[in-house]
């Protein structure tokens, strides 16, 4: 019953209304809302009961880099940050193609600089994270504060992240949620004609010195195989790496049934990889 794809060939018009009406029912009242500058808003989600400094992860939500918000996934970031103890802060970011390549990635990364500047935050224990385009976003992201060194990241969480231009350029079998025609057309609203290999996480020569990373994605995934690739890169560039392979899942299965057993462990994974450097590695210190 799910889509085979977003159809993008057909144009933006269905797809941003079908992810807007996401945001719209997922979007929960009362979320603390800040202007971070004319083009970025973020919306801040904190732990219950916790008031005092501490950590903090910047959370980009998925969309393929052409649609979707942050309150689409206003639930899952309330219960990240209740399970964890840390404060999710996700940021919305304009995007492509009226606003291609660097524009989308430059808004996360000025939310990134205003989360590690808030003085509720532990500026020595944050981390970026986010689901498929979301993903790739927090891989460049993390590039990015490796490369100008302004801000010093603990963790990078990549959720079936979308690392590579190149995925899909042969074609191949049709994809729940995701295909290769899909991701072929994003990318290229995206890049605008920007050179793919300072725009592109997956092109980057090299890894060395970014942060430890999680990378969690389904063997059914249009983005398995990079996936794979990207944490054999940086697992041979001294980088620490957990994968963390759903067995039978699709793109954004933990979204659409996040019920079902396999999402449960994937969330549960997430969360014990987030309190065991955010949180439990400040107790032991």
């Amino acid at each position: 019953m799910l889509p085979k794809g977003y159809a993008l060939h057909r144009g933006l018009a269905l797809p941003r209304a079908l992810m807007k009406l996401a945001g719209a029912t997922g979007r929960i009242r009362g979320v603390e809302v800040a202007d971070v500058n004319p083009h970025v808003t973020v919306r801040v989600h904190r732990p219950a009961g916790i008031n005092e400094r501490g950590p903090a992860l910047l959370w980009i939500h998925g969309g393929g880099t052409i649609m979707g918000s942050a309150a689409q996934e206003d639930r899952f970031c309330r219960k990240l940050a209740n399970f964890t103890d840390v404060t999710v802060v996700a940021v919305d970011h304009r995007l492509a193609p009226e606003h291609p390549y660097p524009a989308p990635l430059e808004d996360c990364y000025t939310a990134l600089r205003w989360l590690a500047s808030q003085p509720w935050v532990d500026s020595t224990r944050i981390a970026v994270g986010g689901a498929s385009a979301g993903g790739g976003f927090s891989a460049a992201a993390a590039q990015l504060a490796y490369d100008r060194g302004d801000v010093k990241l603990r963790l990078q969480m990549l959720v079936y992240p979308m690392l590579d231009d190149r995925t899909g350029a042969g074609g191949g079998p049709r994809r729940v949620m995701w295909t290769p025609g899909d991701n072929q057309l994003a990318w290229r609203w995206y890049l605008a004609g920007a050179d793919p290999t300072a725009a592109v996480p997956a092109r980057r020569a090299d890894l060395s010195g970014l942060p430890p990373t999680w990378i969690g994605v389904g063997d059914q995934d249009l983005f398995y195989d990079e996936c794979l690739a990207y944490a054999g890169r940086l697992r041979d560039a001294g980088v620490a790496v957990h994968e963390e392979i759903a067995i039978g899942a699709f793109h954004a299965f933990d979204l659409i049934a996040a019920k079902a057993s396999v999402s449960q462990r994937f969330f549960a994974n997430q969360c014990r990889a987030l309190r065991e450097v955010l949180v439990d590695d400040r107790v032991r210190d």
